[in-house]
Protein backbone atom coordinates (compact mmCIF):
# COMPACT_ATOMS: atom_id res chain seq x y z
CA UNK A 1 0.00 0.00 0.00
CA UNK A 2 1.08 3.46 -0.88
CA UNK A 3 1.05 5.94 2.36
CA UNK A 4 0.90 9.58 2.95
CA UNK A 5 0.23 11.85 5.54
CA UNK A 6 -1.45 15.34 4.92
CA UNK A 7 -0.17 18.07 6.80
CA UNK A 8 -1.33 22.04 6.37
CA UNK A 9 -2.35 22.09 2.75
CA UNK A 10 -0.57 19.59 1.43
CA UNK A 11 0.01 15.45 1.09
CA UNK A 12 3.53 14.18 1.63
CA UNK A 13 4.17 10.24 0.77
CA UNK A 14 5.45 8.09 2.38
CA UNK A 15 8.84 8.08 0.48
CA UNK A 16 9.10 12.30 1.74
CA UNK A 17 8.85 11.67 5.01
CA UNK A 18 12.10 12.19 7.46
CA UNK A 19 13.31 15.95 8.00
CA UNK A 20 10.78 17.39 5.39
CA UNK A 21 8.47 16.42 8.67
CA UNK A 22 10.50 16.95 11.74
CA UNK A 23 8.33 17.61 14.77
CA UNK A 24 5.02 18.52 12.76
CA UNK A 25 4.73 14.94 11.96
CA UNK A 26 1.56 13.54 13.81
CA UNK A 27 1.61 9.35 13.96
CA UNK A 28 -1.24 7.46 14.63
CA UNK A 29 -1.08 7.16 17.57
CA UNK A 30 -0.63 10.85 18.42
CA UNK A 31 -3.71 12.28 20.42
CA UNK A 32 -5.40 15.33 20.03
CA UNK A 33 -7.95 17.93 21.63
CA UNK A 34 -10.09 17.60 19.08
CA UNK A 35 -10.43 16.22 15.20
CA UNK A 36 -7.87 18.28 13.22
CA UNK A 37 -8.25 17.62 9.01
CA UNK A 38 -4.18 19.12 9.48
CA UNK A 39 -3.49 15.49 10.77
CA UNK A 40 -4.70 13.34 8.20
CA UNK A 41 -3.26 9.97 7.37
CA UNK A 42 -3.68 8.27 4.06
CA UNK A 43 -3.19 4.72 3.28
CA UNK A 44 -4.52 3.99 0.17
CA UNK A 45 -5.30 0.32 -1.43
CA UNK A 46 -3.15 -1.03 -3.78
CA UNK A 47 -6.23 -3.50 -5.04
CA UNK A 48 -8.87 -0.85 -6.60
CA UNK A 49 -12.98 -2.00 -6.88
CA UNK A 50 -14.23 -2.50 -10.37
CA UNK A 51 -16.72 0.04 -10.64
CA UNK A 52 -20.54 -0.88 -10.66
CA UNK A 53 -22.50 0.65 -13.66
CA UNK A 54 -24.32 3.38 -12.52
CA UNK A 55 -27.52 1.80 -14.45
CA UNK A 56 -27.22 -1.47 -11.90
CA UNK A 57 -26.76 0.58 -8.32
CA UNK A 58 -28.60 -0.27 -5.48
CA UNK A 59 -29.13 1.86 -2.43
CA UNK A 60 -26.48 1.06 0.26
CA UNK A 61 -25.05 -2.20 -1.63
CA UNK A 62 -22.09 -1.03 -2.89
CA UNK A 63 -19.22 0.51 -1.06
CA UNK A 64 -16.04 2.89 -2.33
CA UNK A 65 -12.51 1.75 -1.97
CA UNK A 66 -11.34 3.69 1.30
CA UNK A 67 -13.24 4.74 4.51
CA UNK A 68 -12.07 7.30 7.36
CA UNK A 69 -11.58 6.25 10.73
CA UNK A 70 -11.03 8.75 13.70
CA UNK A 71 -10.73 6.67 16.85
CA UNK A 72 -11.17 8.33 20.61
CA UNK A 73 -10.52 7.54 24.34
CA UNK A 74 -11.67 9.21 27.94
CA UNK A 75 -7.83 9.15 29.08
CA UNK A 76 -6.03 10.34 25.03
CA UNK A 77 -8.90 12.20 23.49
CA UNK A 78 -8.75 11.89 19.28
CA UNK A 79 -6.07 10.34 17.78
CA UNK A 80 -4.89 10.87 14.13
CA UNK A 81 -7.69 10.89 11.12
CA UNK A 82 -6.66 8.18 8.90
CA UNK A 83 -8.26 7.51 5.59
CA UNK A 84 -7.27 3.50 4.70
CA UNK A 85 -8.83 0.72 2.77
CA UNK A 86 -12.45 -0.20 2.99
CA UNK A 87 -12.91 -2.92 5.30
CA UNK A 88 -14.57 -4.81 8.13
CA UNK A 89 -13.79 -3.37 11.55
CA UNK A 90 -11.92 -5.22 14.63
CA UNK A 91 -14.63 -5.01 17.49
CA UNK A 92 -14.69 -6.92 20.96
CA UNK A 93 -17.83 -9.02 21.46
CA UNK A 94 -18.55 -7.45 24.71
CA UNK A 95 -18.39 -3.65 23.07
CA UNK A 96 -21.03 -1.54 24.63
CA UNK A 97 -22.43 -0.76 20.99
CA UNK A 98 -23.32 -3.84 20.67
CA UNK A 99 -25.10 -4.44 23.83
CA UNK A 100 -26.34 -0.75 24.86
CA UNK A 101 -27.10 1.11 21.35
CA UNK A 102 -24.55 3.65 21.87
CA UNK A 103 -24.62 4.60 18.33
CA UNK A 104 -25.59 7.48 16.15
CA UNK A 105 -25.53 8.16 12.38
CA UNK A 106 -25.84 10.86 9.42
CA UNK A 107 -26.80 10.62 5.78
CA UNK A 108 -25.44 13.75 3.67
CA UNK A 109 -24.64 13.03 -0.61
CA UNK A 110 -21.67 14.52 -3.07
CA UNK A 111 -23.01 15.28 -6.30
CA UNK A 112 -21.08 15.69 -9.57
CA UNK A 113 -22.12 18.83 -11.31
CA UNK A 114 -22.36 19.38 -14.87
CA UNK A 115 -18.48 20.65 -15.53
CA UNK A 116 -17.64 17.59 -13.71
CA UNK A 117 -16.91 18.88 -9.87
CA UNK A 118 -18.36 17.33 -6.84
CA UNK A 119 -20.31 19.42 -4.51
CA UNK A 120 -21.57 18.60 -0.90
CA UNK A 121 -24.79 20.08 0.27
CA UNK A 122 -24.98 21.77 3.31
CA UNK A 123 -22.68 19.64 5.11
CA UNK A 124 -22.48 21.81 8.26
CA UNK A 125 -26.18 20.51 9.18
CA UNK A 126 -25.16 17.11 8.98
CA UNK A 127 -21.86 17.97 11.34
CA UNK A 128 -24.26 19.89 13.41
CA UNK A 129 -27.05 17.16 14.09
CA UNK A 130 -24.37 14.22 14.35
CA UNK A 131 -23.21 16.75 17.39
CA UNK A 132 -26.41 16.85 18.52
CA UNK A 133 -26.59 13.55 18.83
CA UNK A 134 -23.45 12.49 20.29
CA UNK A 135 -24.30 15.11 23.42
CA UNK A 136 -27.27 12.88 24.46
CA UNK A 137 -25.09 9.82 24.14
CA UNK A 138 -22.46 11.10 26.55
CA UNK A 139 -20.27 10.15 23.34
CA UNK A 140 -17.32 12.68 22.59
CA UNK A 141 -18.38 15.79 20.19
CA UNK A 142 -15.86 17.29 17.91
CA UNK A 143 -15.19 19.81 15.38
CA UNK A 144 -17.59 19.65 12.65
CA UNK A 145 -15.70 22.27 10.12
CA UNK A 146 -12.64 19.84 10.94
CA UNK A 147 -14.64 16.94 10.40
CA UNK A 148 -15.88 18.00 7.34
CA UNK A 149 -12.39 19.02 5.53
CA UNK A 150 -11.83 15.13 6.28
CA UNK A 151 -14.78 14.16 4.37
CA UNK A 152 -13.72 16.20 1.86
CA UNK A 153 -10.83 14.59 1.42
CA UNK A 154 -12.39 11.38 1.56
CA UNK A 155 -14.80 11.79 -1.54
CA UNK A 156 -11.29 13.52 -3.66
CA UNK A 157 -9.48 9.98 -2.90
CA UNK A 158 -12.18 8.22 -4.10
CA UNK A 159 -13.89 10.73 -6.79
CA UNK A 160 -14.29 7.97 -9.16
CA UNK A 161 -17.08 6.51 -7.34
CA UNK A 162 -19.46 9.60 -7.76
CA UNK A 163 -21.18 8.77 -11.00
CA UNK A 164 -22.41 11.24 -13.67
CA UNK A 165 -25.61 12.46 -13.76
CA UNK A 166 -28.90 13.90 -12.72
CA UNK A 167 -30.38 11.79 -9.10
CA UNK A 168 -27.35 9.73 -9.24
CA UNK A 169 -24.68 10.71 -6.45
CA UNK A 170 -22.49 9.24 -3.95
CA UNK A 171 -24.28 8.88 -0.58
CA UNK A 172 -21.67 9.73 2.42
CA UNK A 173 -22.38 7.57 6.27
CA UNK A 174 -20.64 9.10 8.94
CA UNK A 175 -20.85 7.29 11.89
CA UNK A 176 -20.17 7.43 16.01
CA UNK A 177 -19.93 4.36 17.97
CA UNK A 178 -19.02 3.60 21.65
CA UNK A 179 -16.17 0.87 21.39
CA UNK A 180 -15.41 -0.06 24.91
CA UNK A 181 -15.08 -3.58 25.64
CA UNK A 182 -16.41 -4.15 29.11
CA UNK A 183 -20.48 -4.79 29.97
CA UNK A 184 -22.63 -2.53 32.19
CA UNK A 185 -24.54 0.42 31.10
CA UNK A 186 -22.43 3.57 31.88
CA UNK A 187 -20.55 6.47 29.98
CA UNK A 188 -18.65 5.13 27.36
CA UNK A 189 -14.69 5.44 27.67
CA UNK A 190 -13.60 4.65 24.06
CA UNK A 191 -15.12 5.55 20.80
CA UNK A 192 -14.84 5.35 17.40
CA UNK A 193 -16.07 7.86 14.21
CA UNK A 194 -16.19 6.35 11.12
CA UNK A 195 -16.71 7.12 7.72
CA UNK A 196 -17.86 5.14 4.67
CA UNK A 197 -19.35 6.30 0.90
CA UNK A 198 -21.68 4.56 -1.46
CA UNK A 199 -22.48 5.49 -4.93
CA UNK A 200 -26.40 5.09 -5.54
CA UNK A 201 -28.82 6.51 -8.53
CA UNK A 202 -32.08 8.22 -8.58
CA UNK A 203 -34.85 7.11 -5.37
CA UNK A 204 -37.41 7.41 -8.53
CA UNK A 205 -35.52 5.50 -11.86
CA UNK A 206 -38.16 6.15 -13.81
CA UNK A 207 -39.96 9.15 -12.09
CA UNK A 208 -42.35 9.71 -8.77
CA UNK A 209 -44.31 7.17 -7.31
CA UNK A 210 -46.50 8.52 -5.28
CA UNK A 211 -46.72 6.39 -2.00
CA UNK A 212 -49.70 5.01 0.48
CA UNK A 213 -49.55 5.00 4.01
CA UNK A 214 -50.84 3.46 6.92
CA UNK A 215 -51.61 5.78 9.58
CA UNK A 216 -50.30 3.27 13.25
CA UNK A 217 -52.62 3.92 16.19
CA UNK A 218 -50.45 1.44 18.41
CA UNK A 219 -46.79 2.23 17.89
CA UNK A 220 -44.93 5.15 18.44
CA UNK A 221 -42.04 6.50 16.76
CA UNK A 222 -40.59 9.14 19.09
CA UNK A 223 -42.27 10.22 22.05
CA UNK A 224 -41.77 13.69 24.47
CA UNK A 225 -38.90 13.45 26.44
CA UNK A 226 -36.82 10.98 23.95
CA UNK A 227 -34.51 11.28 21.15
CA UNK A 228 -36.86 11.71 17.97
CA UNK A 229 -34.71 14.30 17.60
CA UNK A 230 -31.21 12.65 17.32
CA UNK A 231 -30.43 10.54 14.59
CA UNK A 232 -30.10 7.26 16.51
CA UNK A 233 -29.40 3.64 15.24
CA UNK A 234 -32.04 2.31 17.83
CA UNK A 235 -34.86 5.18 16.53
CA UNK A 236 -34.90 2.91 12.99
CA UNK A 237 -34.75 -0.30 14.40
CA UNK A 238 -37.89 -0.32 16.43
CA UNK A 239 -39.52 0.98 13.18
CA UNK A 240 -38.95 -1.99 10.96
CA UNK A 241 -42.37 -4.45 12.83
CA UNK A 242 -44.82 -1.59 12.30
CA UNK A 243 -43.40 -0.98 8.45
CA UNK A 244 -43.48 -4.77 7.84
CA UNK A 245 -47.24 -4.71 9.33
CA UNK A 246 -48.15 -2.09 7.10
CA UNK A 247 -46.66 -3.39 3.96
CA UNK A 248 -48.82 -6.73 4.85
CA UNK A 249 -51.79 -4.44 4.85
CA UNK A 250 -51.27 -3.46 1.27
CA UNK A 251 -49.63 0.54 2.15
CA UNK A 252 -46.02 1.20 1.39
CA UNK A 253 -45.16 3.45 4.37
CA UNK A 254 -45.75 4.56 8.36
CA UNK A 255 -47.38 7.31 8.84
CA UNK A 256 -46.31 8.07 12.25
CA UNK A 257 -48.80 9.88 15.49
CA UNK A 258 -49.07 10.32 19.07
CA UNK A 259 -51.88 10.58 21.35
CA UNK A 260 -55.77 10.76 21.04
CA UNK A 261 -56.33 12.93 17.98
CA UNK A 262 -53.20 10.79 15.93
CA UNK A 263 -50.82 13.99 16.06
CA UNK A 264 -49.03 13.68 12.81
CA UNK A 265 -45.24 13.44 13.65
CA UNK A 266 -43.08 11.24 10.40
CA UNK A 267 -44.09 9.22 7.75
CA UNK A 268 -41.49 6.67 7.58
CA UNK A 269 -37.89 7.52 7.87
CA UNK A 270 -38.93 11.10 6.46
CA UNK A 271 -39.97 14.45 7.92
CA UNK A 272 -43.74 15.25 6.50
CA UNK A 273 -45.38 18.07 4.89
CA UNK A 274 -48.74 19.09 4.57
CA UNK A 275 -49.89 21.40 1.83
CA UNK A 276 -54.21 22.43 2.29
CA UNK A 277 -56.52 24.75 3.18
CA UNK A 278 -56.47 24.86 6.70
CA UNK A 279 -60.04 25.77 8.54
CA UNK A 280 -59.53 29.57 8.58
CA UNK A 281 -59.46 29.48 4.55
CA UNK A 282 -55.40 29.68 3.89
CA UNK A 283 -53.42 28.26 1.34
CA UNK A 284 -50.76 26.31 4.03
CA UNK A 285 -48.02 24.11 3.96
CA UNK A 286 -47.30 22.87 7.36
CA UNK A 287 -44.85 20.40 9.06
CA UNK A 288 -44.91 19.02 12.83
CA UNK A 289 -42.44 21.79 14.95
CA UNK A 290 -39.71 20.54 16.64
CA UNK A 291 -40.57 19.54 20.22
CA UNK A 292 -38.11 17.16 20.83
CA UNK A 293 -40.09 14.32 18.81
CA UNK A 294 -39.30 15.17 15.26
CA UNK A 295 -35.77 14.69 13.57
CA UNK A 296 -34.37 17.73 12.31
CA UNK A 297 -33.72 16.90 8.75
CA UNK A 298 -31.64 19.40 6.08
CA UNK A 299 -34.05 18.52 3.66
CA UNK A 300 -36.86 19.53 6.01
CA UNK A 301 -35.19 23.09 7.09
CA UNK A 302 -34.43 23.52 3.18
CA UNK A 303 -37.79 23.14 1.92
CA UNK A 304 -39.01 25.70 4.91
CA UNK A 305 -36.47 27.99 3.45
CA UNK A 306 -37.53 27.74 -0.15
CA UNK A 307 -41.16 27.54 0.52
CA UNK A 308 -41.01 30.97 2.63
CA UNK A 309 -38.69 32.82 -0.11
CA UNK A 310 -41.44 32.39 -2.62
CA UNK A 311 -44.22 33.91 -0.26
CA UNK A 312 -47.24 32.95 -2.16
CA UNK A 313 -48.63 31.05 0.36
CA UNK A 314 -48.17 30.65 4.64
CA UNK A 315 -45.97 28.33 5.92
CA UNK A 316 -46.01 26.89 9.28
CA UNK A 317 -44.69 25.11 11.69
CA UNK A 318 -47.23 23.50 14.03
CA UNK A 319 -48.81 20.84 15.60
CA UNK A 320 -51.68 19.34 13.10
CA UNK A 321 -53.45 15.57 13.17
CA UNK A 322 -55.20 13.01 11.42
CA UNK A 323 -58.91 14.24 12.37
CA UNK A 324 -57.85 17.52 10.68
CA UNK A 325 -56.50 15.90 7.23
CA UNK A 326 -59.45 13.38 7.31
CA UNK A 327 -62.07 16.70 7.72
CA UNK A 328 -59.79 18.33 5.07
CA UNK A 329 -60.14 15.43 2.85
CA UNK A 330 -64.10 15.25 3.00
CA UNK A 331 -64.29 19.02 2.44
CA UNK A 332 -62.46 19.31 -0.27
CA UNK A 333 -59.52 21.25 1.66
CA UNK A 334 -56.25 18.67 1.15
CA UNK A 335 -53.81 19.74 -1.91
CA UNK A 336 -51.12 17.29 -1.05
CA UNK A 337 -48.88 15.35 1.51
CA UNK A 338 -45.43 15.09 0.60
CA UNK A 339 -42.78 13.51 2.98
CA UNK A 340 -38.78 14.71 2.40
CA UNK A 341 -35.50 13.40 3.37
CA UNK A 342 -31.80 13.10 2.22
CA UNK A 343 -32.61 9.75 0.45
CA UNK A 344 -35.54 10.94 -1.80
CA UNK A 345 -35.69 14.27 -1.47
CA UNK A 346 -39.08 14.49 -1.67
CA UNK A 347 -41.72 11.53 -1.85
CA UNK A 348 -45.45 12.03 -2.64
CA UNK A 349 -48.37 10.69 -0.96
CA UNK A 350 -51.68 9.48 -2.53
CA UNK A 351 -53.51 7.94 0.11
CA UNK A 352 -53.59 7.62 3.60
CA UNK A 353 -55.36 4.45 5.50
CA UNK A 354 -57.05 6.14 9.14
CA UNK A 355 -59.56 4.14 11.57
CA UNK A 356 -60.61 2.03 8.30
CA UNK A 357 -60.93 3.91 5.88
CA UNK A 358 -58.74 4.91 2.81
CA UNK A 359 -58.48 8.98 2.59
CA UNK A 360 -57.15 10.22 -1.23
CA UNK A 361 -54.82 12.54 -1.23
CA UNK A 362 -54.55 14.84 -4.45
CA UNK A 363 -51.30 15.09 -6.57
CA UNK A 364 -51.82 17.06 -9.57
CA UNK A 365 -55.51 17.97 -10.91
CA UNK A 366 -53.89 19.65 -13.84
CA UNK A 367 -52.28 16.69 -14.87
CA UNK A 368 -54.06 13.64 -13.78
CA UNK A 369 -51.26 11.57 -15.30
CA UNK A 370 -48.85 12.99 -12.57
CA UNK A 371 -47.47 11.33 -9.69
CA UNK A 372 -46.03 14.41 -7.62
CA UNK A 373 -48.32 17.70 -6.90
CA UNK A 374 -47.14 20.78 -7.96
CA UNK A 375 -45.27 21.78 -4.92
CA UNK A 376 -43.34 18.75 -4.13
CA UNK A 377 -42.50 18.66 -7.62
CA UNK A 378 -41.15 22.67 -7.67
CA UNK A 379 -39.42 21.63 -4.32
CA UNK A 380 -37.49 18.43 -5.72
CA UNK A 381 -35.96 20.43 -8.75
CA UNK A 382 -35.65 23.59 -6.85
CA UNK A 383 -33.51 21.19 -4.60
CA UNK A 384 -31.65 19.13 -7.53
CA UNK A 385 -30.97 22.23 -9.30
CA UNK A 386 -28.81 23.28 -6.37
CA UNK A 387 -27.30 20.05 -5.10
CA UNK A 388 -25.84 19.48 -8.79
CA UNK A 389 -24.85 22.93 -9.17
CA UNK A 390 -26.86 24.75 -11.60
CA UNK A 391 -28.27 27.11 -9.28
CA UNK A 392 -25.88 28.86 -7.58
CA UNK A 393 -26.21 28.67 -3.48
CA UNK A 394 -24.78 28.85 -0.10
CA UNK A 395 -25.69 25.64 0.72
CA UNK A 396 -24.06 23.62 -2.07
CA UNK A 397 -20.11 23.20 -1.54
CA UNK A 398 -17.48 22.17 -3.55
CA UNK A 399 -14.82 19.68 -2.63
CA UNK A 400 -12.32 20.82 -4.34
Amino acid sequence: MTSLLRLGGGLIRGGQRGTLLGARMLHASSRLDDIRAAALQKTLTTAPKALVAKEKLVFGHTFSDHMLTVEWTAKGGWEAPQIKEYGPLSLDPSCSVFHYAFECFEGLKAYRDAQGKVRLFRPDMNMERMNHSVERLHLPQFDGEQVIECIKELVRTDERWVPEGRGYSLYIRPTVIATENTLGVHRANSALLYVITSPCGPYFPTGFKAVSLYCDETNVRAWPGGVGNRKMGANYAASVGPQVEAERKGYQQVLWTIGEDSELMEVGTMNLFVHWRNEAGEEELVTPPLDGTILPGVTRDSVLELARGWGEFKVSERKINMKQIARASDEGRLLEIFGAGTACVVTPVNRIHFKGKDYVVPLDPAHPESQAGPVAGRIYKALMDIQYGDVPSKWSVLVD
